[in-house]
């Protein structure tokens, strides 16, 4: 692909591609250690020879070149730095280029942007382009996402599964002779996702009055009558795209409270879904969810100004792809949803003294509606 900018010869990224998705999306070539992405007349990869015949076979960029090219070893045994050994590559490299104005994204290096201006070359801060080719998905990247969520629901089969054959003591779930934990609950999805292929940082198992707070982790036991809030984040560790998702369950009787908000929230979502096609804003999308929700008696942040936090206190939904949040935003600010973008849709509300709930499903965008990727089961009540 060709990247124009009017005010520089070319784009640079300098980073692994592991942890930046900016650089994986361009690049199609996983590696844990920095290397470079430039793009001016054409693409190229800048890669260390021991990732050379990697590079070759993986990125989907044609033309890759070693550091060797550029003298790297003679320039560390010169120099006896490491740093200013690299420095002085990429300078060779961008004027090889002829390069004398090059875009690079907000989070470029300071430092090394501090070394390239001092020798002449003109470093301009831009948006990532990619950014935004990225809110719209492909067929593979939708199918990709899709994996990710097909295993998902399996892991989260397994954990409720856990949760409603436990057995019940002391108003706590009992499993293999041990009070069952937000931990125990943690592990299954884990283990399910790792004999699969797959990952998901940091699951949230929240239950009672601490899953008020959204992104409470959760920890210690689960008890009977009391919302246990599900929320992860599963990726294939092949493809590195994620999926999303949350259920509400509660095993034994609920309180009225929580089937109320259970149903509020249940209800705000498929009004949403109902609504989600390409030309609709994010902002629209999300105030349908507010207008449910206000409808039922609940308070929610739109319009809000300072600190909120009880009700509906967060967005609607973001994109999802090789990064958890990503373009498009269902929110206030959120912008026109294309054909191809990839959105959660996730209300929820939050009190102190009654804790939260939350359901969540990933859709696609489509012209007359969108397809949901989410085929799990809604029950509240095990």
């Amino acid at each position: 692909m060709k990247l124009t900018f009017p005010d520089a010869d070319a784009y640079l990224m300098i980073s692994e591609s592991a942890h930046s998705a900016d650089m994986y999306y361009a690049t199609g070539f996983l590696a844990h250690d920095s290397f470079i992405y430039l793009n001016s007349n054409n693409e190229k990869l800048l890669i260390s020879d021991m990732e050379l015949g990697r590079a070759k076979k993986e990125s989907h960029v044609k033309e890759v070149l070693p550091t060797s090219t550029f003298g790297i070893m003679e320039k560390l045994r010169i120099l006896k730095d490491i740093d200013a050994a690299y420095n002085g590559m990429i300078l060779e490299f961008l004027r090889s280029e002829n390069i004398k104005r090059i875009a690079v994204p907000y989070n470029f290096p300071i430092y090394i942007a501090d070394i390239l201006r001092r020798d002449g070359i003109e470093v301009i801060p831009v948006k990532s382009p990619f950014r935004k080719m990225r809110e719209v998905k492909n067929d593979n990247e939708i199918k990709a996402i899709e994996k990710a969520q097909r295993a998902g629901e399996k892991a989260l089969t397994e954990a409720i599964s856990a949760i409603k054959n436990a057995k019940v003591g002391n108003g706590v779930l009992w499993h293999n002779n041990a009070p069952l934990t937000s931990e125990k609950i943690k592990s299954i999805i884990d283990t399910s996702l790792l004999l699969g292929g797959f990952e998901a940082p940091d699951p949230i198992v929240a239950c009672g009055r601490g899953s008020a707070d959204p992104h409470w982790q959760g920890e210690g036991e689960l008890h009977v009558g009391e919302q246990i809030v599900i929320d992860f984040v599963p990726r294939s560790k092949k493809e590195r795209y994620y999926s999303d998702m949350t259920r509400t369950v509660v095993r034994g009787m609920p309180s009225d409270e929580i089937k109320e908000m259970y149903a509020a929230v249940r209800a705000a979502q498929e009004a949403a879904i109902r609504r989600i096609k390409a030309g609709i804003t994010g902002n629209e999308v999300h105030n349908i969810v507010c207008d449910v929700l206000e409808a039922r008696g609940y308070e929610t942040s739109r319009g809000k100004t300072g600190v909120f936090t009880e009700g509906f206190i967060h967005s609607t939904g973001h994109g999802v792809g090789l990064d958890i949040h990503e373009g498009p935003n269902l929110s206030e600010s959120g912008k026109e949803l294309n054909v191809g973008s990839v959105v959660t849709v996730e209300p929820g509300l939050y009190y102190k003294k009654i804790g939260g709930i939350r359901l969540e499903d990933v859709v696609v965008v489509t012209a007359s509606g969108c397809k949901n990727l989410t085929m799990f089961e809604k029950n509240l009540v095990l």
